[in-house]
């Protein structure tokens, strides 16, 4: 593996990073009395200086990657990025500690949404503007985002091809990952802007329509008020930005393929997401049901209103709130639960095991029963109308059972350092899967500033592998292995 031209890439995404933490400045020396435009000026030259000091002293030449380069450079970018991300909130301080900096840090670019503020509204606007620059970068990808610079299509095809799993491009088989990563693009850019546009017809301010549709399409959750979305107390929004998060649990390249292109192509024609909307239909329907039967709810509507938006908001992983979740009966705090550990689409900004790999791993258990039964009898396992092989179905079961294994281990962590049982699984499923709340003391209207340091620092590693999706980083831990065996040997 050539360490420097890993180096020279992890670097462009460092300069992309550095100029997102500019463009908050900007906006910050054109708020009235906003001291975060010191810190973020200060971050983004830093940021920039180290982001160009491989690109000074490394050529970069015509060297094809290969694909333990493009995972260390996705993995390495997405480190890095967390880490530069920290500073203006570390320059800033009030209740931005090391550990809260760069746990905001992380739970922005891996789309978490969990949050160690108290008094987010206290913030100054430019660091509110990058707190959610984060977020929405992070939603895209750090190196899905910054290889659209790339000149040649090889690169682009390393690069998002490690950062962008098999099964998100799945119905798009044959198309090389450049092509399907600029479609993630441009369907991202515009389903932002045409959220953006609407909360704006709602009543909101530019300000907050704006870092709302960008924390809604990033399936973030961060927003820039204390009590979330229900601080606006307006149903048009709570509709607007739950038609937007059901779209960005979409995969985006059928959305493109809908939409964009206008190929005639019917999003609702897809398998996958007609199963994650039957989810969503179905869950809400309990959850009302349930709301009005032992959630204190005497009236239809309100039930319909906040099961509605909160279930979208948990099954894409988004986690903004209009209710306190954790006051709800049993019933619909089990179906959250459930929602966040299936999720959305395979090629959405949605975290979570995926709905792909749940239809996929449940036809392959079913066909496999069925040829116990009829030994006999040739089943294809098809999905989206697709024939899936024997080594995807393995590959689906063996990413559930990974999944579920470091929930598992993150939970038994959270609770043998003191939370109690409700509070440490939920927290950990809430971190792999990036969905920010969990419930307990990690409730819809709570949030991570009492968490001990150590299981921030846990949470955070849980937060990157689930938004990496487990293998590349597993690839990168690997590959640092090797390379100390193979160090070790050479001495």
């Amino acid at each position: 593996m050539n360490l420097r031209i890993v180096a020279w890439y992890i670097g462009v995404s460092l300069l992309l990073v550095s100029a997102l933490m500019l463009v908050a400045a900007v906006i910050a020396c054109y708020t009235p009395g906003d001291v975060s435009r010191v810190p973020l000026f200060c971050s983004s030259l830093f940021a920039g200086a180290t982001g160009a000091f491989p690109l000074l002293f490394v050529r970069h030449g015509d060297h094809r990657l290969r694909f333990q380069e493009g995972n260390a450079i996705v993995v390495g970018s997405w480190l890095v990025a967390c880490l530069f991300g920290m500073l203006p909130f570390l320059m800033y301080g009030g209740e931005f500690t090391l550990v809260n900096a760069l746990f905001e840090s992380v739970s922005g670019f891996t789309t978490t949404g969990a949050s160690i503020l108290n008094d987010i509204e206290g913030l100054p606007r430019g660091l509110q503007f990058w707190r959610i620059s984060t977020a929405w970068v992070g939603g895209v990808g750090i190196v899905t985002l910054f290889s659209m610079i790339m000149r040649g299509s090889g690169e682009k095809s390393a690069l998002s091809g490690a950062e962008i799993s098999d099964v998100a491009r799945m119905p798009f088989q044959g198309q090389r990952s450049a092509g399907f990563a600029n479609h993630l693009l441009i369907t991202y850019v515009v389903l932002t802007v045409v959220t953006g546009l609407s909360l704006k017809l709602t009543g909101m301010g530019w300000f907050d329509a704006a870092t709302n549709a960008m924390s809604a399409c990033s399936t973030c959750g961060f927003c820039t008020r204390n009590a979330s979305i229900a601080f606006y107390a307006n149903p048009a929004a709570e509709v607007v930005l739950t038609m937007a998060m059901l779209a960005a649990g979409a995969n985006f390249g059928v959305l493109f393929l809908s939409f964009v292109r206008g190929s005639g192509r019917n999003l609702f024609k897809s398998e996958t997401y007609r199963i994650f909307l039957g989810m969503v239909a179905v869950s809400v329907v309990l959850v009302t049901v349930d709301l009005l039967a032992n959630g204190g709810y005497t009236a239809l509507f309100p039930a319909l209103r906040d099961a509605s938006f909160q279930v979208a908001s948990i099954a894409t992983t988004t986690g903004f709130a209009t209710q306190d979740t954790t006051t709800w009966p049993m019933l619909s705090m089990g179906i959250l639960v459930l929602c966040s550990l299936v999720c959305g689409c395979s090629g959405s900004t949605s975290g979570g095991i995926k709905i792909d790999r749940a239809i996929l791993a449940f036809k392959g258990v079913y066909n496999r029963v069925g040829g116990i039964i009829e030994p006999g009898a040739v089943r294809a396992i098809r999905v989206d109308g697709r024939p899936r092989d024997a080594r995807q179905v393995h590959d689906a079961l063996g990413y559930i059972f990974c999944y579920l294994v470091i929930v598992a281990g993150i939970a038994v962590v959270n609770m043998a350092f003191g939370m109690d049982f409700t509070t440490g699984l939920t927290a950990s499923v809430a971190c792999i899967g990036n969905v920010g709340p969990g419930f307990g003391d990690v409730g819809s209207m709570a949030n991570y500033a009492a968490v001990p340091d150590f299981l921030k620092y846990s949470s955070m590693l849980a937060m990157l592998v689930g938004r990496l999706e487990i293998f590349p980083f597993l690839y990168f831990l690997r590959a640092l292995r090797l390379r100390s065996a193979a160090s070790a040997l050479r001495t």
